[in-house]
């Protein structure tokens, strides 16, 4: 599986922003990049397809930003990556049988990646010294 780079800084907002000790009010870009080493003017594009996707919601102002929509238990990272990557590749179609086999192996593999991803929720990565059960 490949995560873009776009993919990853928007976890890494997305996490940022779930942190706790905000006080309720949004977090301001530049705070989000900082916080994370992102490229501030590259965070405000993902931040957009962020918001179209209905995860994250602006506030304009001088106390405005962004925070989530959803609470961070209900965000997994597959939420996220498709938010900013799209569904993933379709399977591909295969001619011979020896194709058709291992087309099944490579979509299992994806499967098995999709499952993880779904189940890592955000909140999760908040706590950095959390156990996790993501193993394949």
């Amino acid at each position: 599986m490949r995560i873009s780079a776009k993919a990853e800084y928007a976890c890494l907002a997305i996490i940022e922003l779930a942190k706790p000790g905000g006080n309720g009010s949004p977090k301001r870009i530049r705070d989000i990049a900082e916080a994370q080493g992102l490229p501030e003017r590259y965070l405000v594009q993902i931040l957009l397809q962020l918001k179209a996707a209905g995860l994250v919601h602006s506030a304009r102002g001088s106390v405005g930003g962004y925070h989530l929509v959803r609470s961070a238990e209900e965000i997994s990272v597959a939420d996220i990556i498709a938010a900013i990557d799209g569904p993933g590749e379709p399977p591909r179609k295969a001619a011979s049988p020896a194709a058709r086999e291992l087309a099944e192996v490579f979509e299992r593999a994806r499967a098995a990646e999709l499952d993880v991803l779904a189940s890592a929720k955000v909140d999760q990565l908040t706590r950095p010294a959390a156990s996790h059960d993501w193993v394949l």
